[in-house]
């Protein structure tokens, strides 16, 4: 080779070291780069509360967290938020963060404006004023402001049937675990549990009903006696079928859940003056269904209307255990009462 070949070479042989040194500090920078959106402790699972003002800015809420030891460099979240285009879609309110989370899982958070939260269960077989008296006990709200909530006009098709009036949403806020924001109105949570109702419905019993010929409407008042009377989710569909072979043959249903509905409270007991209360609601007075439901329905309580036991018992009682003791005639049903 000639001494032009060789110089050639050697050049050739130089511009490759610089290549892949440059290579290396790249890959070394990213790795750093990457290393600092990581978790600080992914093992401390404690959570820091931080409250991100209306008017703070990526660098404001990158010191921030900095002071709070959740991330290792600001510097890092804010060239973060820049790469990704987050810089002005951060949101404001107050946050609960880890150590165990790395920054591009606490940015997503602050464009959500995944905020501070808490849980509320509404338990199967609640009413509207029992809901009520729960977020009021939790100091989610007023008693005034649930009031004044429940009233107003929320869209949803299974709502839209419905005649204008106090109870007109009772039944259809589903019972299940909610997670909801430091703050939220009452009008939200109603939404909330609207929009879940809707969600269970169209997924898990829209085509049943449809299939029954049975409306929404006409469900959800039947489950709501069949969750206020059975305790237990294997008798559900006896008492329904109970109930369906009463509205058959043109029987009262005789439901002492309608009657207590009726009183506006609880009781241990329902006594004969009880079952005087003119009301709708009242089905010892009334024949067919109550103008609507009167609590709301779980799932099983739903099925089990959408599924009913087929049998020809047209009466029950309860026996021990919070079990139901079931009876073909009224001498069985007599019987069955004073045993």
């Amino acid at each position: 080779m000639n001494t032009l070949g060789v110089r050639k070479a050697k050049k050739l042989i130089m511009l490759l070291l610089v290549f892949l040194v440059l290579l290396l500090l790249t890959g070394l920078s990213f790795w750093q780069f990457n290393h600092r959106l990581l978790a600080v402790d992914p093992e401390d699972s404690v959570l820091i509360e931080v409250t991100v003002s209306s008017n703070s800015n990526t660098a404001r809420i990158a010191s921030q967290l900095a002071e709070k030891g959740l991330i290792n460099n600001p510097d890092i979240f804010i060239w973060y938020c820049r790469l990704k285009g987050y810089d002005s879609q951060l949101q404001a309110g107050v946050y609960q963060f880890g150590k165990s989370q790395g920054i591009p899982e606490m940015v997503q958070d602050l464009v959500a404006g995944r905020v501070k939260s808490k849980t509320i269960t509404i338990p199967e077989g609640y009413d509207l004023r029992q809901i009520g008296e729960l977020f009021v006990a939790r100091e989610i709200c007023s008693l005034e402001e649930w009031q004044t909530a429940v009233l107003k006009d929320y869209d949803y098709e299974f709502l839209r049937d419905i005649p204008k009036r106090d109870n007109r949403l009772e039944g259809f806020l589903f019972p299940e675990t909610y997670r909801i924001r430091d703050g939220a109105s009452p009008e939200e949570l109603i939404k909330m549990m609207l929009s879940q109702f809707s969600k269970v419905w169209d997924e898990q019993f829209s085509a049943a009903a449809e299939q029954s010929g049975l409306t929404t409407y006409r469900v959800i008042t039947l489950a709501s006696m069949v969750e206020k009377e059975g305790r237990h989710d294997e008798e559900r569909p006896r008492i329904a079928g109970v109930i369906f072979n009463r509205l058959q043959i043109g029987m009262a249903l005789q439901i002492d859940a309608t009657v207590l509905y009726s009183l506006g409270g609880h009781k241990d007991r329902v006594l004969l003056k009880d079952l005087e209360v003119d009301s709708p609601y009242n089905t010892y007075r009334n024949t067919g269904l109550p103008p609507g439901p009167i609590a709301s329905p779980g799932a099983v309580s739903i099925q089990a209307v959408l599924q009913p036991e087929k049998h020809d018992y047209y009466y029950y009682v309860t026996s021990e255990g919070g079990y139901h003791t079931f009876s073909r005639t009224y001498e069985e049903h007599l019987r069955a009462k004073n045993k």
